[in-house]
């Protein structure tokens, strides 16, 4: 082997002359043997003692720049034997466009609108899309999931009808669920002020003024049953407010004082509240996530001042939040006309009556199941209602919750479980839980924390920390026992067996940016055909734009429906209740800064959820033929 040998170190020799020691570049620790030093010597004194020059250390070899790894081929990855057969529909959250794709992953249909997702989107049976949209004006409420619109388009693109569920005193966010008889559920903040939730009972530190937010409000989650008025707005015929059903046990004058655990059908206004300073790693991880959901529009817009939390608005620089349930999904299941709604900050997804009316909806009696608007049935983290500690919580920032009814007729909750704070290793999971619901009612021990004690279905990846989405996301059941699962930070939609098999597999290539794979041919930004493309102009239209006829708020509410999703019947046991070992609360403990992995959400693809729509469903007739 030819070696090359360089100048490395100084050496002294005699007299004090300072000589140069070779080095072999092949095997630096070996010096090249040292050649004697009298010739050196006298052709020095040759050359009249003239000064060596003292050898520098080279500056070492700026190391081979690693080429980048390419970006994932995007568009269809996989599509096996077993895949229900339909088209998907998707909303990328940073585009106004929403796709319907085949089973090749081409589109096939698509709308557009002036808002961007915010968030979910369906298709109902007579072929309309009713989607929500994420009002960009100023307003009160700014936070994670945020909305304001709600809008119908027809098969054809032409908007039927628009929302305006945007207020100083309430704002739309996350989801929407079309019911039966043509109304909307809409899930929706209101505003409480600080003297008000002190007044409930809360804890006067956590609505203290700062001088960033001299009037800190609170957020309490309320459902609204909208009928849409034509063309623009709707009356609402059904409310449920989280803020009639409180209770608390730390001031004996205010209302609502009791023993937590003896009263679960009620919310502890306090709950959810820090226990402990979050460590400098918990920060990391809250900043982490804020980025990333900026970087989706998720949270806001890029302008937002710092300090927001990524997944539940708060004032700058405040860890107590004013979004304190922070609503994230929610369910309706006709044969009961039971409500189901997933919690995110308290990890439980909570069960209500819909059965009430609006009087019995705001206290403890009457209706279907007799109890009013107090919860039936809550599941995820007991800890939150006196029955629990840290260690059994079996949530963790969940999206997406489904009632389904299973083969035998059992009454089943499935969950995108996000998996944040699941440990120093996060991980997702698709979670079906079989609830205690027989006879009509549910069976709850008086004092032991609701049942059950896991699922009996699990979904996850062989390598567990492979499949991670942190925030949004989604999954539901599909005909035959599939199940369809949107890992949304990862931009990924596939589906999988009841063993686990994957059978279908698809990286969104739409969104805010030049999509790729099939069909990506003459598309812009957004997805969109640009230049030479069909059927757009060029240049995004105006987010802040208002549709025309847009008047104001509806009288406390506002939103049409869709005929049932798809059969969602239920596949049979599959393992246990994923691990349990994270803390209360979102962030790891201290002592690792894990990384993103499917977590990381810069992803301009990235999907609240996906819908798959089964072939021969009414609303494809225009499509199907």
């Amino acid at each position: 082997m030819m070696r090359s040998y360089q100048g490395r170190a100084r050496l002294s020799g005699p007299n004090g002359l300072v000589c140069a020691q070779l080095f072999d570049s092949a095997n630096p620790r070996r010096p090249m043997p040292t050649p004697s030093v009298a010739p050196i010597f006298f052709l020095l004194l040759g050359a009249g003692f003239a000064q060596a020059p003292t050898p520098q250390d080279p500056k070492p070899e700026p190391p081979e720049a690693q080429p980048e790894e390419p970006a994932p081929p995007r568009g269809l990855i996989q599509a096996s034997e077993g895949a229900v057969d339909g088209y998907t529909l998707i909303a990328p959250l940073r585009s106004t466009t929403t796709w319907l794709v085949d089973m090749q992953g081409e589109e096939v249909h698509r709308w557009e609108s002036k808002y961007s997702a915010g968030n979910s989107a369906y298709l109902l049976e007579d072929g309309s899309l009713l989607r929500c949209g994420k009002d960009t004006e100023p307003s009160t409420f700014h936070g994670g999931g945020q909305g304001g619109i709600v809008e119908r388009f027809s098969w054809e693109g032409e908007l039927l009808w628009t929302l305006d569920m945007s207020s100083e005193d309430h704002l739309h966010h996350h989801d929407i669920e079309p019911l039966p008889n043509g109304n909307i559920l809409v899930i929706a903040w209101e505003s409480r002020t600080a003297a008000e939730a002190i007044a409930a009972g809360r804890e006067p530190h956590s609505v203290e003024a700062t001088e960033e937010d001299e009037e800190f409000t609170l957020w309490p989650d309320m459902v609204l049953e909208i009928e849409p008025i034509l063309p623009v707005g709707g009356k609402t015929l059904w409310a449920w407010h989280a803020w009639d059903h409180l209770i608390q046990d730390y001031d004996d004058q205010a209302p609502h004082f009791g023993v937590i655990s003896e009263r679960p059908e009620r919310i502890d206004v306090n709950a959810g509240l820090p226990e402990r300073e979050e460590t400098a790693t918990e920060r990391r991880r809250r900043e982490e996530l804020e980025a990333e959901m900026r970087a989706l529009g998720y949270l806001g817009e890029e302008e937002d001042e710092e300090g927001d939390d990524p997944d539940a608005a708060q004032p700058a620089g405040r860890r107590v939040s004013s979004d304190w349930l922070h609503t994230n999904g929610i369910d309706y299941h006709a044969e009961t006309d039971l409500i189901a709604i997933s919690i995110r900050t308290l990890s439980e997804v909570w069960i209500i009556d819909h059965s009430t009316t609006m009087a019995e909806a705001a206290g403890s009696e009457g209706g279907r199941y007799g109890h009013g608007g107090d919860l039936l049935y809550r599941w995820g983290n007991p800890k939150h209602y006196g029955r629990g500690r840290h260690a059994d919580r079996t949530l963790f920032g969940q999206h997406d919750p489904r009632l389904v009814t299973g083969s035998d007729g059992s009454l089943r909750l499935t969950v995108f479980n996000n998996g944040e704070g699941r440990g120093e290793e996060p991980y997702s999971s698709v979670d079906e839980m079989l609830l205690p619901f027989e006879e009509g009612r549910f069976q709850l021990s008086p004092t032991e924390a609701f049942g059950p004690d896991g699922p009996v279905w699990s979904y996850s990846a062989e390598d567990k920390t492979s499949f991670f989405s942190s925030f949004i996301s989604g999954a539901h059941r599909l005909p035959g026992g599939n199940t369809l699962i949107c890992s949304g930070a990862q931009s990924r939609i596939f589906e999988v067996t009841p063993g686990g098999e994957v059978v279908w597999d698809y990286l969104n290539p739409y969104g805010d940016a030049e999509p790729e794979g099939p069909g990506a041919e003459g598309r812009g930004r957004d997805g969109r055909p640009g230049p030479g493309g069909r059927g757009r102009p060029e240049g995004r239209p105006d987010r802040r734009g208002r549709p025309p006829g847009r008047d104001g708020p509806p009288d406390r509410g506002g939103p049409p429906g869709r005929g049932g999703p798809p059969d969602r019947d239920g596949p049979g046991d599959r393992g246990g209740p994923p691990d349990r070992d994270g803390p209360d609360g979102g962030p790891p403990p201290d002592g690792g800064n894990p990384p993103p992995r499917g977590g990381g959400g810069m992803d301009p693809h990235a999907l609240f959820r996906a819908t798959r729509i089964e072939a021969g469903y009414a609303g494809l007739s225009k499509l199907e033929g």
